[in-house]
């Protein structure tokens, strides 16, 4: 019944698609006809970017063989992200997915976290 309810409107109804409508403003640091990119409102590293699709997948776990492309472009648009952003030294990437692994969002994107050193494990 969510998938339905997500692709009711342009962007899905969560507030990534109201962001992705433009409803909701923001610092866009990149758009193109597939995805946006944006600072993250609570971030959890100096630099913390979300690239989000303009389609409105729920969560990776329910992507699509016909989705590889889009997600494929997200990683890229990642890197050049993360590239603007000065992370020359590095930084993580990371698509949370469900309640166990912290998704809070049902609109799936690419955090991308740098500016700091990352430790391992994560979490």
């Amino acid at each position: 019944m969510a998938s339905s309810a997500q692709t009711a409107q342009p962007g899905g109804d969560t507030i990534f698609g109201k962001i992705v409508r433009k409803e909701i403003p923001v610092n866009l640091l990149y758009e193109d006809d597939l995805c946006v990119a944006f600072p993250d409102i609570a971030p959890q590293a100096p630099t913390h970017i979300l690239v989000v699709p303009k389609k409105p997948i729920v969560q990776l776990s329910e992507a699509e063989d016909g989705d590889a492309a889009l997600l494929g472009h997200m990683l890229i648009v990642a890197k050049k992200c993360a590239k603007d952003a000065g992370l020359s030294k590095g930084y993580r990437i990371v698509i949370n997915d469900g309640p166990d692994g912290g998704q809070s969002v049902y609109h799936i994107h690419v955090h991308i976290l740098g500016g700091r050193s990352m430790g391992w494990p994560p979490g």
